[in-house]
């Protein structure tokens, strides 16, 4: 698979995972209206609606501020105040962030994005903003002294690749998206446990409408089992979107830097330290070029791997990289 056959499946991919979710949102809601609210013969999803306000209310405040907020949980700093901070020898080395910065933002043709330094000694970096005009890019100062320059450039590279693609946008619909859904399930699972609306009358309906009422029931059934695993479906459907985006970022930052191979050595020595990035939280850890938790689970392949991996494994994303180097596999 080439370069573009791989952007062109990853997206495809994406678009799927993020159908699914905005599916599973109408299933919530379409049931907490029927089943809770008892708005069969005129239906307007109220619940839904609701649900939707609360969520596009707090995804509006991450819009507009979470990619500060993010910063300022990673104790990230300006790259010019760390610049005056630094002794001359890194000053050098941040210049040299700065030139890196530039040189990608040149190839991307996108707007030279805003540079911080996080003072953490594990080799990590992520992307933050709304879109290409406001967005982020901080780097640990491990990896600053973990890599060689053009290593450097790949991740940066990577992450330049997610403010073109629009991933840091996408992920805050994705986070909008989980919030609504917990919620709404929260609320229907409090209305069914409390006997509130008038989900007690579908037993009644069911015996009485013959078909469509067995039908009532079957969807019943669906949604109740819907509602009870809402939080954890829908933290899935969030890991699958991230993971997708890693892939489709790695692609496209070899793209950039028109050096996939040395962004697969700038992976495998992130992949060497094992040391989790303790100035990035938990709510944060998606947005990472690698998992900051140093959970084990994204150390393997397979089934569940894949289901609870906030990233892919690594060694699959650099074997994708050498392959588009025409590199052999290391060992």
């Amino acid at each position: 698979m080439n370069l573009l056959e791989q952007q062109a499946s990853n997206r495809r991919r994406t678009v799927v995972v993020v159908g699914l979710f905005v599916s599973f949102f109408v299933l919530l809601g379409v049931g907490f209206d029927l089943f809770i609210l008892g708005s069969r013969d005129a239906y307007v999803p109220l619940g839904a609606l609701l649900a939707l306000g609360v969520g596009s209310a707090s995804a509006a405040a991450g819009y507009f501020g979470g990619d500060k907020a993010v910063l300022a949980s990673a104790g990230a700093i300006p790259i010019l105040s760390a610049v005056e901070a630094a002794s001359e020898q890194d000053r050098l080395t941040l210049r040299q962030l700065q030139n890196v910065v530039d040189e990608m933002a040149i190839a991307s043709g996108l707007p030279r994005p805003h540079v911080y330094v996080v003072p953490d000694a594990d080799p990590n970096a992520f992307a933050t903003g709304r879109d290409p005009a406001h967005a982020s890019i901080a780097v640990t100062r491990g990896l600053l002294d973990t890599l060689s320059r053009d290593q450097l450039q790949g991740v940066i590279a990577h992450e330049m690749s997610h403010v073109r693609n629009y991933d840091i946008r996408l992920m805050t619909v994705i986070a909008a998206l989980v919030g609504a859904i917990v919620l709404l399930a929260d609320w229907s699972r409090r209305m069914m446990w409390f006997g509130g609306g008038r989900g007690g009358r579908v037993g009644r309906r069911s015996r009485d409408g013959g078909g469509g009422g067995a039908a009532m029931a079957v969807v019943l059934v669906v949604w109740l089992v819907a509602i009870i695993l809402a939080p954890l479906l829908a933290q899935l459907l969030a890991m699958a979107v991230s993971r997708q985006r890693e892939y489709l970022a790695d692609a496209s930052g070899a793209e950039l830097s028109r050096n996939p191979g040395a962004l697969a050595d700038a992976l495998q020595r992130i992949e060497d330290h094992a040391e989790p990035t303790q100035s990035v939280k938990r709510g944060a850890a998606h947005l990472c070029i690698a998992d900051p938790l140093g959970r084990r689970v994204g150390l393997k392949e397979g089934f569940w791997s894949d289901l609870f991996a906030t990233h892919p494994p690594m060694v699959k994303r650099i074997a994708a990289l050498r392959r588009m180097a025409y590199q052999p596999l290391k060992p």
